[in-house]
């Protein structure tokens, strides 16, 4: 109770503006409620460039959705546009990103991403989403989001604004005329869902097609943007080793000689060793040769020695 009072005295917790909002009632709860919102300015341990115009809302209520937190700030907290609203455990990661280039990139990946054209300049959305079974969804207690204005500028007035209504204890009301603008909650969202756990067999199609084309574009700019890496050098001079070896004209070129030295060579051993029976006499032969070859040697050396006489006849 001690740290409620303390709330609403000071209007401020680590930094946090307490917003307080009131819940109309309803009837399954026919009083009126009042939630807490905190409220300040994003700081992430790794800053972006959307930093400085990004509002961090914490305990955002259960029904929240991005059309509750656009008509806070536009019509009841001076005016104010957002451009996006991202909830926590957001739907990420059930479609594909169109990217390629990853996001910590070193100073060659990066120069080849920025050489590589269009394709590795796609926008950051995600393709071939599947169909929504909800049509509103709901938050955990407590749970946050990030608010991202039009510029600083906006950002800033929120927190002033958000400032001005808790000093001068002015209501907020939460959701104030959206009832109709939004999907019903309660029993009539559960009959909702029976309907749409089977969606149009056509959406589904049209997702999975988004989904593969996506993908396919996605692998085509990897596989040049690693053909670029196997040929061309980095600042230093040095060629990045990559899986696949290199490709290209020279490869090709290459391939092709060796292919042709193989079949000469397996066309002079037709020719010269087509039985084993010749390739052993050749054998024999040679080492005949090498042999007589030797006497010879040793022959030349001793009359040489005995010209100079250094060898004593007996």
């Amino acid at each position: 109770m001690a740290t409620r009072t303390t709330v609403k005295a000071l209007g401020i917790v680590n930094d946090f503006h307490v917003l307080p909002l009131t819940t109309p009632s309803s009837s399954a709860y026919p009083h009126k409620t009042t939630h807490y919102l905190y409220v300040r300015a994003n700081t992430p341990k790794v800053p972006t460039e959307d930093t400085p115009r990004e509002v961090f809302l914490v305990n955002v209520p259960v029904d929240a959705t991005e059309l509750h937190v656009r008509s806070l700030f536009a019509d009841q907290l001076g005016g104010l546009r957002i451009e996006k609203v991202a909830f926590e455990a957001a739907r990420v990661g059930k479609g594909i990103n169109a990217p390629v280039a990853p996001t910590t990139q070193g100073k060659k990946r990066k120069r080849i991403s920025e050489d590589a054209g269009d394709d590795s300049n796609l926008d950051d959305e995600e393709f071939g989403l599947l169909p929504e079974t909800w049509d509103r969804s709901l938050h955990h207690s407590g749970g946050t989001a990030i608010a991202t204005f039009v510029d600083k500028t906006s950002a800033d007035l929120a927190i002033k604004e958000v400032r001005k209504a808790v000093k001068t204890k002015r209501e907020i009301q939460w959701g104030a005329g959206l009832a109709k603008k939004l999907p019903s909650l309660g029993s009539a969202r559960y009959l909702n869902h029976h309907h749409l756990r089977f969606p149009d067999p056509n959406v589904l199609q049209s997702s999975v097609d988004a989904y593969m084309d996506a993908f396919t574009a996605k692998e085509e700019a990897r596989m040049r943007m690693l053909a670029k890496q196997r040929s061309e050098p980095d600042e230093d001079g040095f060629i990045t080793v990559t899986r696949g070896g290199r490709s290209g004209p020279a490869k090709e070129e290459e391939t092709r000689a060796k292919e042709e030295e193989l079949k000469k060579r397996q066309q002079n051993m037709v020719k010269s060793d087509f039985y084993r029976f010749q390739v052993r006499e050749k054998k024999k032969e040679q080492a005949q040769d090498l042999v007589r070859g030797f006497e010879e040697d040793r022959r030349r050396l001793e009359e040489m020695k005995r010209r100079r006489g250094k060898l004593r006849p007996e």
